[in-house]
């Protein structure tokens, strides 16, 4: 069963979310995932504080969470701190 990752941000620093969003796709896509959206928020019921939304489709749950565990895109982490304010949610 397909597993998502949503990410709901905020961007802090454009810069470095441009270089933090080249190099973390490239990961997903080394763990077969593929972003099915990324764009940004109307809410259309309750507050929603955060202006962005990305949905990555993984084949399973545990090919979602070796992403994101991966040494790969754990060095991305500091980067992706520095760029955004975010939550990810694994659905799955």
């Amino acid at each position: 069963m397909s597993a998502f990752v949503v990410v709901d941000l905020t961007p802090t620093d454009e810069e470095k979310l441009q270089q933090y969003s080249a190099a973390a796709s490239a990961t997903v896509a080394r763990h077969d995932g593929e972003f099915i959206v990324k764009g940004s928020t109307e809410a259309l019921n309750g507050g929603e504080h955060r202006r962005l939304k990305a949905i990555i489709k993984f084949p399973d749950r545990d090919t979602a969470l070796n992403w994101y565990q991966s040494d790969e895109y754990q060095a991305l982490v500091p980067l992706r701190d520095q760029g955004m304010d975010a939550v990810f949610h694994l659905v799955a």
